[in-house]
């Protein structure tokens, strides 16, 4: 048949050696990760036809992008709404159409990176928990608030924020002996409270430090 196509050489891509150009009648025609080139048996002198060349693009279009969310989760943990939402901004940027318009290719590359634990609300939440903790005290009100807007389910955060952290009380008292030399007690009350403590609590615990000082 005059539309079979030959793959005629293979070379490792030049800034990504986990990846290689494959080359179809001499032509340039798709690159994929090693690994992929495995899967689908590829090799010098293997034979395909028009209608397989839409299935490697695919994997090659799946195989860049993954890759990309992968660096960018290995960063920091990240919660599966916020995966949904860069992924879809760096498709937007993207160059090729099918990039841009296909859902499947972003459906593909959000179900590898759950299936492999790459993105899982309930440890994404527990270190935001801790991490927001150790940056500056933090009410538990402002905390579900915050993970609520990343896209964590109420049930996981209610969850998380049960295992034993510590007290609204505590943070305020954190909060106090690290502010009490730069404000007075109305903006320390002030303050305690845009963060989302208890108003009647916050007052009552500068009050007694003051009594105490």
């Amino acid at each position: 048949m005059n539309d079979k196509l030959v793959v005629t050489d293979i070379k490792l891509g030049v800034k990504n050696q986990n990846r290689a150009n494959v080359f179809l009648n001499h032509k340039f025609a798709f690159s994929l990760d090693l690994s992929q080139l495995i899967d689908f048996k590829i090799k010098l002198g293997s034979e395909f036809f028009e209608h397989d060349i839409e299935k490697f693009k695919h994997a090659s279009d799946f195989g860049k992008l993954y890759q990309r969310m992968l660096e960018w989760t290995f960063v920091r943990p990240r919660s599966v709404r916020e995966a949904s939402d860069h992924l879809k901004i760096i498709t937007a940027r993207s160059k090729s159409d099918y990039v841009r318009t296909s859902q499947e290719l972003k459906t593909d590359v959000m179900e590898r990176l759950t299936s492999k634990g790459y993105l899982d609300d309930e440890k994404f939440a527990k270190y935001y928990v801790e991490n927001r903790f150790a940056k500056k005290g933090i009410s538990k009100k402002r905390l579900k608030l915050e993970l609520f807007k990343k896209g964590v389910d109420k049930s996981i955060v209610d969850a998380v924020l049960s295992e034993g952290i510590r007290s609204d009380e505590e943070e305020i008292k954190k909060i106090i002996t690290k502010k009490r030399a730069r404000y007075d007690d109305e903006k320390l009350i002030s303050y305690l409270v845009r963060q989302g403590f208890d108003f009647e609590l916050a007052r009552n615990l500068v009050q007694a430090s003051s009594e105490t000082d």
